[in-house]
């Protein structure tokens, strides 16, 4: 292979690593942007997260295109293969993410001032916990550092404990008024769909995992959300 194919390669690989880094960074300010709009019930803030959507869209599409072209055109093997086909991976789940954030933000809209100030006390504590994640993994991308995307792996099971709790005590809340429904609803959804930014920043650690090492994460995933064993009463 001569030097010029050499270098092309790698200046895509490059331009690829920045692209998926620029895509992580978005996922960071389109999900603290939507924690700031929960905490000030900013329906600005939150209108502005739906609005940039569009353009992280865009960029996923552009990150997809640019990846199967050097699978397609250079055949990549070894760590270089890895390298793409992560990308692929980790790009869609940073995508994911910034659509989780549109989706709280729509919920904040909805709710406006009728956020209560503990659950907005408490939703953002599970978002400040899903947002460290989400900064440290993006570090761990950069970095190409398995140890830190195993601590962020391994750090999964806190955010669920935390929106465990946080869901038996809507039901609760909710139980015991049935006018407070319609606001309980909102808070669940949005709690849920931060739950979920947490699953996604675990899967973005596995492929940094495996991008690094060639191997897969094969341990049983730390998981904490008790929410789907919880059985409904019988009022018969």
């Amino acid at each position: 292979m001569s030097e010029h194919i050499v270098k092309s390669f790698d200046d895509e690989l490059t331009q690829l690593n920045a692209a998926i880094t620029h895509m992580g960074d978005m996922a960071k300010s389109q999900f603290n942007a939507t924690l700031q709009a929960l905490r000030a019930r900013d329906s600005k803030v939150a209108a502005q997260v739906i609005r940039d959507d569009v353009e992280v869209d865009a960029l996923q599409r552009d990150i997809e295109a640019r990846a199967i072209r050097v699978l397609a055109l250079r055949q990549p093997i070894a760590r270089d293969f890895r390298e793409v086909l992560s990308a692929l991976r980790i790009d869609i789940e940073f995508e994911r993410i910034c659509d989780f954030s549109a989706n709280i933000c729509k919920r904040i809209i909805a709710l406006n001032v009728h956020s209560p100030d503990e659950w907005v006390r408490e939703i953002g504590e599970l978002g400040a916990l899903a947002s460290k994640q989400l900064h440290d993994v993006v570090d761990a991308f950069n970095e190409r550092n398995q140890e830190r995307a195993i601590t962020v792996w391994a750090c999964d099971e806190q955010i669920d404990d935390t929106y465990t709790g946080i869901y038996r005590r809507l039901i609760d809340y909710m139980k015991s008024d049935p006018q407070r429904v319609p606001i309980g609803a909102h808070l669940m959804f949005m709690s849920k769909n931060i739950e979920r930014i947490g699953d996604h920043v675990t899967n973005i650690a596995e492929q940094i995992y495996y991008m690094v090492t060639g191997n897969i994460l094969d341990a049983p995933r730390p998981k904490g959300d008790k929410s789907s064993l919880d059985q409904v009463e019988s009022h018969a």
